[in-house]
């Protein structure tokens, strides 16, 4: 399934800039970013769970959120883009 994942990190001391960069990398991990807070991440529920589990040891729930919007399996059509594409599609195929 697609799942879009966003987040929004206080950054106003340098603990909060240590964990955007480990949201970040997390994310990176398990899917595609495709805005500066935002990435597409295709997943089967399992994975879902184990990165929601990584993120929740990464955050500060008082200060941090993250959300996570199901577009389930028929995405492609539930997608609309205006402007640039991403550099790499979610699900295309990656020359070296």
């Amino acid at each position: 399934m697609m799942v879009v994942v966003t987040y929004d990190i206080d950054t106003t001391m340098p603990a909060g800039e240590k964990r955007l960069r480990k949201v970040a990398k997390t994310c990176e991990a398990y899917g595609v970013r495709v805005q500066a807070s935002v990435f597409e991440v295709v997943v089967e529920p399992a994975q879902l769970v184990r990165l929601q589990c990584r993120l929740r040891e990464v955050i500060d729930e008082q200060t941090d959120s993250v959300r996570f919007y199901r577009l389930g399996s028929n995405w492609r059509t539930r997608i609309d883009l205006i402007g640039k594409p991403p550099r790499l599609e979610q699900d295309g195929v990656l020359l070296i």
